[in-house]
Formats: C-alpha cells, sequence, structure tokens
C-alpha cells in the first residue's frame, strides 16, 4: 500500500509538473512513454494485488465484535477500490489509451494544443483523486496495523 501511495504521490508532486514545463508536442510523446512504460509487471502486482489483499486483509482481522482495525481495513479497501482503481479504470485509463492512439509526429500545432487542452488538466485531476485516496487508504492501513 505505502509503494503504490509513494507512486501516486511522486507522479503528483513531480512527473506531472516536470511534463507541465514541456512544449505540446515533447509534453504528449513523453506521457504516451511515460504511460507505455508504468504497464510493467512490478507496478501492477502493487497496484491490482491491493485490489485482493486490501479485503483479504480485512477478513483476517474479523471476529465478533468487529475490532476497529477490520473497520479501518474495510474502509481502505473502498476507498481503494473505488477512488483508486474506479477512477484508474473510467477516468485515466480510457484517457491514456486515447492519448496513445495520438499520433503528435504527425500532428499540427493546433491538434497538439488541443489535444494537451483535453488531457492534461482532466487527466491531472483525477491523478490528484487517486493520490489523496490512496494516501488516506495507506493511513487506514498502517491504522489498522497498529491497532493489532
Amino acid at each position: 500500500m505505502g509503494v503504490t501511495a509513494g507512486i501516486f504521490y511522486c507522479w503528483s508532486i513531480s512527473v506531472t509538473r516536470g511534463l507541465a514545463l514541456l512544449p505540446d508536442k515533447e509534453y504528449i510523446t513523453a506521457f504516451q512513454a511515460l504511460n507505455r512504460a508504468i504497464l510493467n509487471p512490478m507496478f501492477l502486482l502493487c497496484f491490482m494485488g491491493l485490489v485482493f489483499l486490501l479485503p483479504l486483509s480485512a477478513f483476517t482481522t474479523w471476529h465478533k465484535p468487529p475490532p476497529a482495525a477490520f473497520w479501518l481495513l474495510c474502509a481502505a479497501s473502498l476507498i481503494y477500490i473505488i477512488c483508486v482503481m474506479g477512477v484508474t479504470m473510467a477516468g485515466n485509463v480510457p484517457m491514456n489509451d486515447a492519448l496513445d492512439k495520438f499520433n503528435a509526429a504527425t500532428a499540427s500545432p493546433s491538434d497538439l494544443a488541443a489535444t494537451r487542452a483535453g488531457f492534461e488538466a482532466t487527466w491531472n485531476f483525477l491523478n490528484n483523486i487517486r493520490t489523496v485516496s490512496c494516501v488516506v487508504s495507506f493511513g487506514l492501513t498502517v491504522g489498522a496495523a497498529m491497532l493489532r
């Protein structure tokens, strides 16, 4: 959970800010390359694994009456699944796929500017939702671990 929260945090505070400094064509080609590079087994293991590990962790703490750690892990699971995975699958991934199909090499300057304008602010907003949600989920997970 901490590794995944750290990845989102680093993207929010450094990667997207660095990309923002680039001209349109370089911004788009760099973002396309980053989106392709992050789809690797190590990232996907951390990112997708939490969909199963967080609820499993909550389940392992269950007994009657349910302890506070159970509720913290349930909250962490829901926040992660809805606000991180849900936002990713409904928002960021479709935007990444559309950007990946855009040919920056042959696009006109106005097409580059329009594509960036339709992508950057919305993608960053959605990524910030994922970042905050992931950090909150991590905090809840740490809290649950401390209670155990």
